[in-house]
């Protein structure tokens, strides 16, 4: 195995953490050193290394991983801000119902992401190095990803929102890209091409979710 596949995968790790993360209408720019905002870069420390360690955790089985990754992913992230973000335009047109089932496909897509290559995470940790405010309960916290399968450190930002104790991911940044945005983009593709019937995405996202680990 190269270190190119434990890379990959930490940029799915990145992307699929962003199941709750609800994101913005736009990419976050670059910025200019600024203020530090310790309480958001202590959340992002606790709640994103909880997500990536649940994964190499031997002392759970694989359903009690699954459950807790299911819960952590609740606490670091607002599921359904992701869910309406990733429909692009089609947010705006879509019925309840077609809603509620893209939703529950969306969730299982992205988490199955991880609970397939379970057996691929060995101990990579998460270290915040910093943080930039932009404005008052908005800041790009930035990190790195290491240890495990990973031979080189990973690079990975985060933008938050809230304040005090009560702050979400809304989205994630790797290699200069605002991962979000390309899911949106994706999606909306997809429906796009599909002239735009919903029910088409919903349908991939289902047997995407029930296909095995590639290597």
């Amino acid at each position: 195995m190269t270190n190119a596949h434990p890379t990959r995968r930490f940029a799915q790790l990145a992307l699929v953490a962003l199941v709750g993360l609800g994101v913005m209408t736009q990419a976050a720019p670059a910025l200019a050193q600024g203020q530090r905002e310790p309480q958001a870069e202590q959340f992002v420390q606790t709640r994103a290394q909880r997500v990536i360690s649940v994964l190499a955790d031997k002392n759970q089985s694989v359903a009690q991983k699954k459950a807790t990754f299911h819960q952590g992913i609740d606490e670091l992230a607002d599921v359904p801000r992701i869910t309406n973000f990733v429909l692009g335009k089609y947010a705006r047109t879509i019925t309840p119902d077609q809603r509620t089932r893209f939703a529950a496909a969306f969730r299982v897509y992205a988490e199955s992401v991880y609970q397939n290559r379970i057996s691929d995470y060995h101990g990579e940790t998460l270290k915040v190095t910093g943080s930039t405010v932009r404005k008052p309960g908005d800041v790009i916290v930035n990190t790195t990803i290491s240890g495990g399968q990973l031979g080189q450190p990973v690079q990975v930002s985060w933008r938050v929102l809230g304040g005090g104790t009560a702050w979400k991911v809304v989205d994630v940044q790797f290699k200069g890209v605002w991962l979000a945005i390309t899911q949106q983009q994706d999606f909306v593709s997809t429906i796009d091409n599909a002239g735009g019937n919903v029910d088409v995405l919903i349908s991939q996202l289902q047997r995407d979710a029930q296909r095995p680990a590639s290597r």
